[in-house]
Parts: structure tokens; sequence; C-alpha cells
């Protein structure tokens, strides 16, 4: 099967447009936010601050969007959700441009951004394979992957230069843009219809998508693994600007280290589109091991270049696990049920970040930024060992290594009406 060959279907092929659009706006509008924050207030905490009032309302909101996705077309689900991004987004460029920017704008824009996210992304991991044929399903995620990654490699260097010859706010003008052609390629996909769910309580779906949840002893390990490394995340992108603010060249050398992220996507990418592991959880576990390996580097604070490596490395691994993770989950999980198991996903996963960003800031100033950055790491690299110990998690196999009392993966149900 040709590795590029999702690409040949229509439905994916516009989703792939719009996803790759709205991605390079975010990669431009990262860096800006972080440093015009820095820039505006010159506080890490307040920085923090602003990833929490993302972070919280996305979490908060995650069960409601998983629930309604399942409900209604997804794809009116994604289209609303970007015209909300696009009006923070806008609203962030007025900011700025006018001289107003504040901590208030930030937060205000971090919750509304975060809010449509938490039904953006349930929406977002059922309509995949809806939009692309059973057989292509890793490779369209891989490719979805690829393609973002690859505006994260141009993005953030070419926002850092940005930012300090016109400022943020033009940048933000483009990211709202870019939420519009994701809208725009969105409405046009064509998707055949599913049977109609039957009516019940908000409250009666949520049990459902909980009893998928805790009916697949893999599936719940693994939630409570992503919930801890998500503090390595955290760790990283609230102390991590602080220390290139510090100890590096600031806001161009900070872009540089984001379009490694991009690079590092890139790779990981690459080897999804090629590689499907025997065991595909013990994969991805093993390799996220790259990020509390990332932290301790950050800690080392080495020359650019190491610590550039060592941030291609973390972001190739992630890359590669979520590829994998989200085929697993895409095929194990019923179609019917897949955006509310794929909001306890995310839920789990994001649980703990705004606890870290709230707290890394505080902590940095407190002990030092390499005391904290090592103790994120030791969290999240324990996590990672105690989820491989779990036998369910490195039993499970790909579908055609799959034994008679093992977990056998399910197909993707057909498409519904948009």
């Amino acid at each position: 099967m040709h590795r590029l060959g999702a690409l040949r279907e229509a439905n994916f092929r516009r989703l792939w447009i719009g996803q790759t659009t709205s991605a390079f706006g975010d990669a431009l509008a990262g860096v800006a936010l972080t440093f015009g924050i820095l820039g505006t207030t010159g506080s890490a905490v307040d920085l923090g601050l602003v990833v929490t009032a993302f972070m919280v309302p996305r979490v908060v909101f995650l069960l409601v969007g998983g629930v309604w996705a399942d409900r209604l077309p997804r794809r009116a689900i994604m289209i609303g959700a970007d015209l909300v991004r696009a009006g923070a987004q806008a609203a962030l460029a007025v900011a700025f441009l006018t001289g107003t920017a504040s901590l208030p704008v930030f937060l205000a824009t971090a919750v509304a951004t975060g809010a449509a996210s938490a039904f953006f992304v349930p929406a977002s991991i059922g309509l995949v394979p809806q939009a692309v044929s059973a057989e292509r399903l890793q490779p369209a995620n891989a490719l979805l992957n690829l393609s973002q990654s690859t505006a994260f490699l141009a993005g953030p260097v070419i926002s850092g230069l940005l930012v300090l010859t016109i400022g943020p706010g033009w940048i933000f003008v483009v990211d709202a843009a870019t939420f519009v052609v994701s809208a725009g390629a969105l409405a046009l996909l064509r998707l055949p219809a599913l049977p109609p769910i039957a009516a019940r309580p908000f409250v009666a779906d949520l049990a459902i998508g909980w009893r998928e949840v805790t009916s697949r002893s893999w599936l719940t390990a693994s939630l409570a693994g992503f919930a801890l490394v998500n503090l390595a995340f955290a760790g990283f992108f609230v102390i991590g600007p602080v220390v290139v603010e510090r100890s590096y060249g600031g806001a161009p050398d900070w872009g540089l280290l984001m379009a490694g992220f991009g690079l590092g996507g890139i790779i990981g990418g690459s080897i999804a589109l090629r590689w499907s592991p025997r065991h595909p959880l013990t994969a991805v576990f093993g390799v996220l091991l790259t990020a509390p390996l990332a932290l301790l580097l950050l800690a080392a604070q080495p020359p650019l270049p190491a610590l550039a490596i060592g941030v291609v490395t973390f972001s190739a691994g992630t890359a590669l696990a979520n590829t994998i993770w989200h085929t697993t989950l895409q095929r194990q999980v019923p179609a019917e049920s897949i955006s509310r198991v794929s909001s306890y996903d995310w839920m789990a996963s994001l649980v703990f970040f705004p606890i870290g960003s709230a707290i890394a800031g505080p902590l940095a100033e407190t002990v030092g930024a390499p005391v904290a950055l090592a103790g994120f790491a030791a969290t999240s690299g324990l996590a990672m060992l105690a989820t491989l110990a779990v036998p369910a998690v490195r039993r499970l196999r790909r579908p055609d290594d799959a034994k008679p009392d093992e977990p056998a993966m399910l197909e993707p149900a057909r498409a519904e009406a948009a």
C-alpha cells in the first residue's frame, strides 16, 4: 500500500489541507504568545497562569465535547470550534496592535480557546476514521502528524524573528485566518450517514463511555500513565522559555527549539508511516521515556546544539507514540463511542498539565529551574516505567498478531452524516 495513498481520498485530503493550514498558524502563534506575555508582564508566573487558563476549560469541557461529538455531526462541532478559536486569536491581534494587551486579555482568550479545543479534539479523533478507508488509518494519522510537524519546523523560527521585528499582533491575524481556512475545508467534507444514535440522558452517555474505558485494563493503565507524563510537558513548556530567556538567546533560540519539535515530529511521523510494532503499547510508553530525558538535558543547560538534539529526539518519540496510540484507540473502540472514550483519554492525559503548569513557575523561582526540571523528569519517568510493568499493556498486539485469548482490534465503523 502506498504510504501517501490516504491523500488520494477526497475527504481525507480536504481534512489534511485544513488541519495543516491551521497547524501553521498555531506554530506561529505559540512563540508569539509566549514572548508576548513575557514582554508584557515579565513574569514566568503569569505565563504559567495563562497556560493554566487554557488547560483548565479544556479539561473541564472535554467530557461534554466527547458526548456531543458522539451525538451530533462531528464536522459541525469542529467547524464551530474553529470559528470560536478564530475569534479569540483575532481578539489577541487587536489587543497587541492597539497596545492594550494585558494579563486579563491573555486569560480570557486562553479560556475561550481551551473550551473550543475541548469540543474540537474528541470530534477530530472520531472523524479521522470516517474520512479515510480502514486500511489507510495509521498512514492517515501519520500524514496528519507529518504535515503539522512540518508546519512547526518553520513556523517557530519565523515567529521568533517576527516577534523581534514587527511584534506579535500581526502573527495572531494570520493564526485567526488559518482557523477560518480549517473551517472552510471541513465544510467541504462529504461523509455517508451512520444509523441514528438513540437519545439518552447526558449522564447515561457518559457512563457508557466510562464502561468502554474500564472494560479494557490496558486502556485504564495507559490513561494513568499519560496523566503523569504530561507533567514533563508542563515543566518543559513553562520553565523552558525562562531558561532560554536567561541562559540562551531568548525568543530566536526558543523559536529554534520549537522548530526542533517540528523536525522531530517529521522524523517520528516518517517512522510511523513505515513501522507498525507488534506490541503497540510497549512501543508507545517505551519511546515516551524521551520526555524525562529531555527535561534532564534542559536542566543541565548544555550548549544549544546539544539541547536542540535532545528536543528533536523528544519530539520524534512523542509523534511516533501519538500516532500509534491514536490508531490503536480508533481501531479498538467502536465508532459510536470513540469520541467519548477519546474525551476520557484526553482528560486523563491533561488533568495534571494545569497543575504542573501552575506550579512550574513558582517551583522554579523557589528551588531553581534545574531542580524543578529534575523533579518533573523523575515523576514522569517513573510513571512510564510503571505503565510498562502492567501485563495487559505489554500483551496487547497489533491485529494480525493477536492470539484468540487476547484483545482483538475492531474495524472502524462507517462514517456519519455531517
